[in-house]
């Protein structure tokens, strides 16, 4: 199993509680891909540059596709059933494959407008994944792992209802970049918003087995303010996630100011 550790970062040379072949060819091709890249570089001009939100960028992709994969492993390790590839008669060794390209094209729409962001992304991923596919899989394949990728990039938005657990773990793991380094940027440029102050109040986020539960997530808070990552972001995205019984939160003020919210747990 991965390192507990809130910096986990998926190693291929680990073992894992999936088939992870497929997943180890595909996703170096991805990451070091130039138009991902160049993507990912652009995207924070709308989000961070022109409306001051939260990293949106690479650092925040890439921590989203190492929890992604974290949350993944853990659950598949405790017997979760997973259902989007299955259904689609895709083999298992496409499961982490569709998370991990969710993982990376979910914010891509940010290129066109922070607003309604997820739903330019679709457009975008899809080129991209006509293109990037066809070197892996052939056409009935890529039209299916196509379809489950998009349907876990526009359910990363609350305001749609996963029909997969792929597309939960999406949702669930963006919430997960919630530690301060994301606000980063705004929070240095004078940024004071909720959402800005809320991610410098987390210190740290880890995914570990939880006792009872497949997965359970520890998150430390250095100030009450962490309240609304938690209690507002991370609790709207973990429920109706299709895995919501699976995975336990417990978020501890580590330095609670008079008794102020010293625990809290979903």
């Amino acid at each position: 199993m991965a390192s507990e550790s809130g910096d986990y970062k998926y190693d291929p040379s680990e073992d894992h509680a999936f088939p992870d072949e497929r997943l180890n060819e595909v996703l170096p091709e991805l990451v070091d891909h130039p138009e991902v890249e160049a993507y990912l570089d652009a995207q924070n001009v709308n989000a961070v540059t022109r409306k001051g939100y939260n990293d949106h960028g690479s650092k925040h992709i890439e921590i989203v596709r190492n929890r992604a994969l974290r949350l993944y492993d853990l659950l598949k390790a405790g017997d979760v059933a997973f259902n989007g590839a299955t259904e689609q008669g895709l083999d298992e060794a496409e499961e982490p494959v569709i998370i991990a390209l969710a993982a990376t094209l979910h914010d891509v729409g940010h290129v066109v407008h922070r607003d309604d962001h997820v739903y330019y992304s679709i457009p975008l991923a899809a080129d991209f994944l006509d293109r990037f596919l066809d070197r892996f899989y052939e056409i009935p394949e890529r039209v299916r792992i196509k379809a489950e990728v998009l349907h876990a990039i526009l359910c990363h938005h609350t305001a749609e209802t996963p029909l997969t657990r792929e597309a939960g773990v999406i949702r669930v793991s963006d919430a997960l970049d919630m530690e301060r380094g994301r606000s980063r940027i705004p929070y240095e440029e004078g940024g004071r918003g909720i959402n800005t102050l809320s991610s410098q109040a987390i210190d740290r986020v880890s995914l570990q087995p939880g006792n009872g539960t497949p997965v359970m997530v520890e998150i430390e808070m250095v100030n009450a303010a962490g309240v609304y990552q938690v209690d507002n972001l991370l609790k709207s995205k973990l429920e109706d996630s299709m895995i919501e019984d699976a995975v336990r939160i417990v978020a501890v003020n580590t330095k609670s100011d008079a008794g102020l919210v010293e625990r809290i747990e979903l």
